[in-house]
């Protein structure tokens, strides 16, 4: 396999690409667990940050060709989550769609892709000391081969999409994935989340997509791979750009799904105020979902002092950490918090009254859904990682080393900020600064 040179000066290209970065990792240990100790005991212990690879370079290096111009942006946005992948200081990392923005128009904000050509990849990465190199990244692709791109899906349903100045109309397409969440199976496939659908996504070992799970009713047409409306209807009724997010693999090989957001139900007011989001659990087994948890948000202003819009609040990332129990994290883009959970048979609601649309109230509705009657999920604070110093804002991707130790690490949304001082007057990226960074914290006590 080729390697890319850190930089726009040396470049070699291939489908394998190895590119040696600086990102932060490192294998940590310590004693072990207890949600009452103080966060602060939590340690950051190593720190790293990605180098500059163009983004082009690294495009065209797995589908040559699919990039034309990468208007000045550098590889980022590998932070949509973090897996380990077998080996010491290895991980799978995915990137979400590819850079995008918001520019005001005429007073309604228009979503821009400043690089539409972008496809979506799976990466392998190794740390060593404070670099990273990707050993092997591969482009996820539709059953015929071609990019499944980040773009938009469906007219009246998701954001249109635009061009980096957001004065051109771009092409919807149905291919198209915002990747979030990764495990890896026991037979070499992945399986990924998407925030459009919402969807899961089961892809080969060579990343293909083969088979793309929605919700019941989605009606997605002109896709080349298979969609399978194996998901509750509720779902409809996902928050735009909320969708999943967060992606856990059981012991048993059960999946669990993280939908982002509270869901938009009756309306979007509903959804805005609601601290009430869903878990999902799947059986690829079964190819069906066999349960669904509601679980409650902590206030805005408990996750992130100073906060008060409880919009902000997100589910990044869910981590197994050993039978039933995952790791789950609530964070805005400025701190989050790690909570453990167990998923309580008891507490399942699939198929009953939440997962009708026309209750009312909503689940999301609910000020009090315990006292209401609805088995809410409990929790206990495992760290508060807005109080650990050197943590970065953003962590979508959480991956559990060992014991005592996470690493995290953050979307850097490709150093892409919103509105019109995004790009100079050449059309080229004026970066925001933000670098991709993995740190890798000691717990006090362990998980």
């Amino acid at each position: 396999m080729s390697p890319y040179a850190a930089g726009r000066r040396r470049v070699h290209r291939s489908v394998a690409a190895v590119v040696p970065l600086a990102v932060a990792a490192a294998l940590l240990s310590a004693r072990s667990a207890d949600a009452s100790a103080p966060a602060a005991q939590a340690q950051v212990v190593r720190t790293a940050t990605l180098g500059d690879v163009p983004l082009g370079t690294f495009s065209n290096g797995l589908l040559p060709g699919s990039v034309a111009d990468d208007r000045g942006v550098d590889l980022g946005g590998i932070g949509s989550d973090i897996y380990p992948a077998g080996r010491k200081g290895e991980f799978w990392t995915v990137t979400d769609r590819g850079p995008n923005g918001q520019i005001k128009v005429n007073g309604s904000k228009r979503r821009t892709f400043p690089v539409p050509g972008f496809d979506p990849a799976i990466v392998r990465i190794k740390v060593t000391g404070d670099t990273v190199r990707v050993l092997r990244a591969l482009p996820i692709t539709t059953s015929s081969g071609k990019p499944v791109t980040g773009l938009p899906n469906q007219a009246g349903r998701d954001e249109a999409p635009y061009s980096y100045d957001a004065r051109t109309a771009l092409s919807y397409d149905p291919n198209g994935l915002d990747t979030e969440g990764i495990v890896r199976a026991a037979d070499g496939s992945f399986w990924l989340v998407d925030e459009y659908g919402p969807s899961l996504v089961h892809v080969s070992a060579r990343g293909e997509v083969l088979t793309r799970h929605v919700p019941r009713g989605l009606g997605l047409t002109g896709t080349d791979y298979p969609v399978v409306e194996a998901l509750p209807e509720v779902l409809l009724h996902r928050k735009i750009n909320r969708g999943f997010e967060g992606l856990a693999q059981l012991p048993g090989g059960d999946l669990v799904i993280a939908l982002q957001s509270p869901l938009s139900l009756p309306d979007t007011d509903a959804g805005e105020a609601s601290l009430t989001t869903r878990l999902l659990r799947f059986s690829p087994k079964r190819k069906a979902v066999t349960a669904e948890y509601a679980y409650r948000f902590d206030p805005v202003g408990v996750v992130d002092p100073g906060e008060d819009d409880t919009s902000e609040l997100k589910i990044s990332s869910v981590v197994a950490v050993g039978g039933d129990r995952l790791l789950v994290e609530e964070r805005t883009d400025r701190a989050a918090r790690l909570q453990v959970v167990r998923l309580d048979r008891k507490a399942d609601i699939l198929g009953g009254r939440w997962d009708d649309d026309t209750t009312s109230p909503s689940l999301e509705q609910l000020a009090d859904p315990a006292g209401s009657g609805v088995p809410v999920l409990a929790k206990r604070l495992a760290v508060y990682l807005g109080k650990v110093a050197g943590v970065p804002g953003k962590i979508e991707g959480v991956a559990r080393v060992d014991h005592d130790t996470l690493a995290l690490i953050n979307d850097n949304d490709f150093g892409m900020t919103d509105g019109t001082g995004a790009f100079d007057a050449q059309g080229r990226l004026v970066d925001s600064g933000i670098e991709t960074k993995v740190v890798h914290v000691r717990l006090p006590r362990g998980i």
